[in-house]
């Protein structure tokens, strides 16, 4: 140890006699970390740096487009055709093309009667659309609720049907395709798609039909979502500004410059000839949704994003269904594009840009590099530099990039500006769950196709809470306790602790933020919680 330079000095803390653990430690780390660590670690942040660069290229882009859209007052109607469908004396209703509206269901007991009467109040003429509840719902108290709300819809002259199937094999994707088999929907020229706890307003088809009627090539009209309990919690609060950013600028751009986004799995309409030549629903990831929207466009089909159309639905606002919810929509993507690159690649229906369009931004930018970095980079690699002072991290890569990629990200929630450091701080949390889900996908793991139907609570807190809570609601440690975020929170501390006793750069504030953070998630104080007993 005498040796050892002042370059090498070991904080008093690896100090220690000759027989002293803590002394070979120190002399372990030492020896390792000049030939292995360090080099390691400037590989890493070489490599968050690029990914960041590209994340952050991206973000400015979209917002460029997004400013010219402003500028020029980019509409969908202005690009396609839109006619409002009018009455015909002469051929009466055959005027209105026959729609098909399908609600996929599992075991919704708190929401199935806002969704199945938001369906049966839409604006279309009764005899031109057809609803179809598709219930794969276990319980069978709650099958029966359900049947019971469609025989009394039916009994009101509306055309809705009551489908159930033996199995749930394909999960949603299973139900949807099930439901296409029926002979009726042989009738129906589109199928309009709203999952259990949305509620479209009575002209969403009159809004939306008309682009599908008058533009032959559009296969697919989405909606944008609005969110009817982003008031809930700050966590909800959260969700709302990463939605948003999501339906108002990734939404946007996809549509105006390349006729292609992911289709949202709900709040849409599409062309029943083009799902069928697409291939139709497919259970292989568990984003059906995108796995349909990409073989489309493959074919040739363009899709328009009409966010002047608005669907209320509700945010999950438990911890735990988040936290399944995120690592479906981030294992589903990465899984996909394991799947469909080199079909990309190969197809011939569509230019080269647009290839380059999906495989560089939609996948692998949007849906594996911005899961990544952000965990990797600010919760692994740049507190370890603090810990290995001997790599530094640039500036630009570690404030101005993430500062102007997090404003952007803001821009479209601007009632929630306030809590943009909140937000930062959630998004790191959960960036753990998406880059390990991530990973899996890519990897084809264990929980590659692991599907957990969203829990929406409607108003069930205010039902079964409404006047006095229980005095002692059973509580199990399981139910709030989780150690992933628990143990990163840790390692967050150390490094901030160790920044506060040995360190030079004064990160500690920005650890001991995220780590509370990663604590609070850890020990379940996140958004709503529902006692076990309830």
């Amino acid at each position: 140890m005498e040796n050892l330079s002042s370059k090498d000095y070991i904080p008093e803390v690896f100090r220690g006699g000759r027989g002293d653990i803590t002394s070979h430690v120190g002399f372990i780390w030492q020896q390792a970390k000049a030939p292995v660590l360090v080099p390691l670690l400037k590989l890493m942040v070489f490599l968050c740096l690029i990914m960041s660069v590209m994340l952050f290229v991206e973000r400015v882009y979209m917002g460029i487009v997004i400013v010219l859209m402003k500028i020029f007052r980019w509409k969908p109607e202005k690009i396609y055709k839109w006619e409002a469908i009018k009455e015909d004396l002469e051929m009466g209703n055959s005027a209105y093309p026959m729609v098909l509206v399908q609600i996929p269901m599992y075991n919704e007991k708190e929401v199935y009667q806002l969704s199945i009467g938001a369906a049966c109040g839409l604006s279309w003429p009764a005899d031109r659309v057809i609803i179809q509840v598709l219930d794969d719902s276990t319980d069978p108290s709650i099958k029966a609720l359900k049947e019971q709300e469609v025989r009394r819809w039916a009994s009101k002259g509306i055309n809705i049907k009551y489908e159930i199937r033996e199995n749930r094999n394909g999960y949603k994707a299973g139900a949807l395709r099930e439901g296409m088999k029926h002979s009726y929907v042989k009738l129906c020229d589109y199928v309009a798609i709203f999952d259990a706890d949305f509620q479209p307003d009575p002209n969403f088809l009159r809004r939306t039909i008309p682009f599908l009627v008058h533009n032959p090539e559009i296969a697919l009209v989405q909606t944008r979502w609005k969110f009817v309990n982003s008031d809930e919690c700050l966590m909800t609060r959260m969700q709302e500004m990463s939605l948003n950013y999501h339906f108002m600028v990734e939404q946007e751009v996809g549509s105006c410059t390349y006729a292609f986004f992911g289709f949202n799995g709900t709040a849409g309409v599409w062309r029943i000839s083009a799902l069928n030549e697409a291939g139709g629903w497919k259970d292989r990831t568990t984003v059906e949704d995108m796995d349909l929207s990409v073989r489309a466009s493959l074919k040739g089909w363009k899709f328009v994003y009409v966010g002047e159309v608005k669907v209320k639905n509700e945010l999950p606002s438990t911890f735990k269904a988040y936290r399944h919810q995120q690592h479906r929509w981030s294992c589903g993507p990465a899984n996909l594009f394991r799947k469909m690159a080199m079909e990309i690649v190969r197809c011939k229906k569509v230019s080269p840009w647009k290839k380059f369009y999906l495989i560089y931004s939609f996948f692998l930018v949007r849906k594996i590099v911005a899961h990544t970095v952000t965990f990797i980079f600010y919760c692994v690699v740049l507190p370890a530099t603090i810990v290995i002072p001997e790599v530094e991290v640039p500036v630009w890569g570690a404030v101005y990039i993430p500062s102007v990629i997090t404003l952007l990200n803001a821009v479209g929630t601007p009632r929630s500006f306030h809590l943009v450091i909140f937000w930062i701080l959630f998004e790191n949390v959960m960036s753990l769950h998406r880059t390990k889900a991530t990973f899996i996908g890519l990897l084809e793991a264990g929980r590659v196709n692991e599907w957990i139907v969203t829990e929406k609570l409607g108003d069930v807190l205010k039902t079964k809470l409404g006047y006095k809570a229980p005095k002692k609601p059973r509580f199990r440690i399981g139910d709030r306790l989780h150690l992933l975020e628990i143990s990163v929170g840790f390692y967050l501390f150390f490094c901030g602790c160790y920044d506060v006793v040995f360190g030079k750069r004064n990160f500690f504030i920005y650890l001991f933020l995220q780590s509370m953070a990663f604590f609070t998630a850890g020990f379940g104080y996140v958004g709503t919680f529902v006692p076990s007993s309830y």
